[in-house]
């Protein structure tokens, strides 16, 4: 859903101010996705939703939580030694 209304919203931004505008919010978007914290920590893309508006709006994973924001947090070595390839 969010990719389909990402191209509507960058046809409509074409259309109304030209190339330039879609082109530099994709360009932000890439850059604020490369931004996450160490793997063993959830990452919660603030930056991402603000981009995108979403900052102002409850969804259902604000009020009933999605399982893979629990606040258990895995072994750090462990996790570090598998995103860096040495396990």
């Amino acid at each position: 859903f969010q990719l389909n209304q990402d191209k509507t919203n960058f046809a409509t931004l074409r259309n109304i101010q030209g190339l330039y505008a879609p082109l530099k919010l994709q360009m932000e978007f890439r850059a604020v996705k490369q931004v996450q914290r160490l793997p063993f920590l959830h990452s919660s893309n603030i930056g991402l939703d603000i981009l995108r508006g979403n900052n102002e709006c409850i969804s259902f994973e604000d009020i009933l939580n999605d399982p893979s924001q629990s606040e258990v947090m895995g072994e750090p070595h462990t996790m570090m030694e598998y995103k860096l390839g040495l396990l």
